[in-house]
């Protein structure tokens, strides 16, 4: 599934740290905002990441999940493109 991570996070050190992790997880869409393609065990692990970096009282992280079929009515103005599967061959 596709999920949309935005984050408002006032202290550097910690935003630095949490948008290293979440280039673990998927790509940068603008400066706090991540699309990540997960399934159940990254996306657990993904909110695991989360909650060890960022400090519950001080910043701010929005996990957006985006069904199939809403994710064909994305629109995008300027650069950029919607997070895809990319295929895999083993040889």
């Amino acid at each position: 599934m596709l999920y949309i991570v935005s984050y408002d996070i006032p202290d550097d050190k910690r935003r630095t740290k949490l948008a290293k992790a979440l280039l673990d997880f998927g790509d940068r869409a603008q400066f706090s905002v991540f699309e990540c393609l997960l399934d159940n065990e990254g996306y657990e692990d993904m909110k695991k990441r989360i909650k060890r970096i960022i400090s519950e009282e001080d910043d701010k992280v929005r996990i957006y999940p985006v069904c199939a079929d809403c994710k064909s009515s994305i629109i995008i103005y300027g650069n950029g493109k919607i997070a895809e599967i990319e295929s895999v061959y083993i040889v």
